[in-house]
């Protein structure tokens, strides 16, 4: 009984706060009513959009409250008003959000009234579940009905304040498009990095190769020994661009991806990153050949977040230590990297999603491969750490 009571106390609380503002929304639709007719003679045209403004307030708070209530939110989608008056009108009269928070503002004159429906349930419902319970040992049945009021509230709230599919559809190409300049950037920067490395390390490496082959056909006769050691220099720069090549190689996709899977390629980082990386696995087979595997863009995204987590805890966290977690989950794969250094990263960069950005390049490329992949990248890292890298990317498996 007393559980109820308490239940039905919070329920009341969240009830009269909707009362209110359902009694505030009657008074606000008569100040829209006058705003519109300012605007209709265009001398009151500037209090359209600060009109607009004041109804995205009230609609976020009542977003607020039902959240609270339910532990759910629910999305906003407004478009920003700004800049001059002409364009913020503009913005206020197309915005799609803007008929939503109407829409839910005309709606909640009427059913806003749904909190006094709670007051004449107070003394019916101490005094019949007093009885009941105290009498039959049952539940109670009446006060429960202030928290159903409540949930009613907020699921007519929760169905008015949520964006139309039309928006969603337009934020996602929003998203998709941003993803892509990012993914093309960094597949340029990639290309020219490799074509960095193969123009300043293995081509001039070949060039020295062929030079000194030359040379030591030119030499052969006259002079055996110094041909014999013009070919074997050669032998050593042959030797060296191919350790080159194999690196260039690894930056574009590890074989060691190929050859022993996610979780063989990602220990085998944790053991050359010279900290003490405690690798936990989820759902995944250490052997590459056994079990189902993430498609390989999926597991090269992964294991040079891990690569790029882990060089970058070791060169900067002053940390010994780190952790490395993989699981496999419903829609995909998530990985987590953490290292308890001194933190500060999120001084250089807060990465979430595709539309933020990112000051460090390591960072920036991490946020890149995950966002192409429409994966999501979490980073947190306040000052005295831990730092810890949270990435989600999602697969079919």
């Amino acid at each position: 009984m007393r559980k109820t009571v308490r239940q039905a106390v919070r329920a009341t609380v969240q009830l009269a706060v909707a009362a209110l503002m359902g009694f505030g929304s009657i008074v606000f639709i008569t100040v829209l009513l006058i705003t519109v007719t300012a605007t209709v003679v265009v001398v009151g045209a500037w209090m359209l959009p600060e009109t607009v403004l004041l109804v995205r307030r009230i609609a976020g708070a009542k977003r607020n409250q039902v959240a609270a209530w339910t532990g759910r939110e629910i999305p906003e989608a407004h478009l920003p008003i700004e800049g001059p008056l002409r364009e913020r009108l503009r913005t206020a009269v197309r915005d799609p959000g803007t008929f939503t928070d109407l829409r839910w503002m005309v709606a909640y004159y009427g059913y806003g009234c749904l909190g006094y429906l709670a007051l004449p349930l107070w003394p019916v419902g101490l005094l019949v579940d007093g009885v009941w319970c105290g009498l039959l040992r049952r539940e109670a049945l009446v006060l429960p009905l202030i928290s159903r009021l409540a949930d009613l509230d907020a699921v007519w709230s929760t169905a008015l304040l949520k964006p139309s599919p039309k928006v969603r559809l337009v934020e996602r190409v929003e998203e998709l498009t941003e993803t892509r300049a990012g993914a093309v950037a960094a597949h340029g920067a990639e290309l020219r990095r490799i074509e960095r490395d193969l123009h300043d390390g293995t081509q001039a490496r070949l060039v020295s190769l062929s030079m000194r082959i030359g040379l030591a056909k030119r030499a052969y006769e006259r002079d055996p020994e110094g041909a014999r050691k013009l070919l074997d220099d050669a032998q050593d720069q042959a030797e060296e661009a191919l350790t080159e090549l194999r690196h260039v190689v690894r930056a574009i996709h590890p074989p060691i991806l190929t050859d022993r899977g996610l979780v063989g390629a990602v220990r085998a980082l944790a053991a050359s990153s010279g900290l003490d990386v405690d690798v936990r696995v989820d759902g995944l087979r250490d052997s590459a050949q056994d079990g189902p595997r993430p498609p390989a863009a999926i597991e090269a995204a992964a294991y040079f977040v891990v690569a790029e987590a882990l060089t970058n805890a070791a060169k900067h966290s002053g940390s010994d230590r780190a952790e490395v977690r993989i699981t496999r989950t419903l829609g995909g794969l998530r990985v987590i990297v953490r290292d308890d250094g001194r933190g500060g990263a999120e001084g250089v960069a807060h990465v979430s999603g595709p539309g933020t950005t990112a000051g460090g390049s390591g960072l920036l490329g991490m946020r890149r491969r995950v966002a192409a992949l429409d994966g999501t990248l979490l980073l947190a890292s306040p000052f005295g750490g831990p730092t810890v890298i949270e990435v989600e990317l999602p697969c079919v498996w």
